[in-house]
């Protein structure tokens, strides 16, 4: 499988964990701790299908600073979005324990914003990852 088609299967990954947490929204009470964890894989995804598709094997880590500074090595781009990757790496996680971790709505409604801001700049730079 060349590249472009691996880049393009983690962006297709990365979208369905991002609609996934659009959908739960829904959901009553709201899943405020798992909307977090979701939209923190859908940025997860789209840095590492970026790294992918740049010909770098990404590493098997959750934390989203390393993969934010991986692709700033490639483009300095990636430095606009290094707040929203700081502010979701806690979910990957701590979201889906019981730890000693209390998320908020505001929270939630944060990490929607983040996730979003990834897979733009991620787009916006990388478009042959939409199939």
């Amino acid at each position: 499988m060349d590249k472009v088609t691996q880049a393009q299967e983690w962006q297709k990954f990365a979208t369905m964990d991002l609609e996934s947490a659009e959908y739960l929204l829904k959901m009553h009470p709201t899943p405020v701790e798992i909307i977090c964890y979701h939209c923190q894989q859908s940025a997860e995804k789209y840095l590492k299908g970026y790294l992918v598709l740049c010909g770098k094997n990404p590493p098997k880590v959750h934390d989203l600073d390393e993969l934010c500074k991986l692709c700033t090595g490639i483009s300095d781009n990636f430095k606009n979005i290094a707040d929203h990757c700081s502010d979701l790496t806690a979910y990957g996680v701590h979201s889906r324990y019981p730890m000693e971790i209390m998320l908020e709505e505001q929270d939630m409604l944060q990490a929607l914003i983040s996730a979003k801001a990834i897979r733009d700049l991620v787009l916006a730079i990388a478009p042959e990852m939409m199939p």
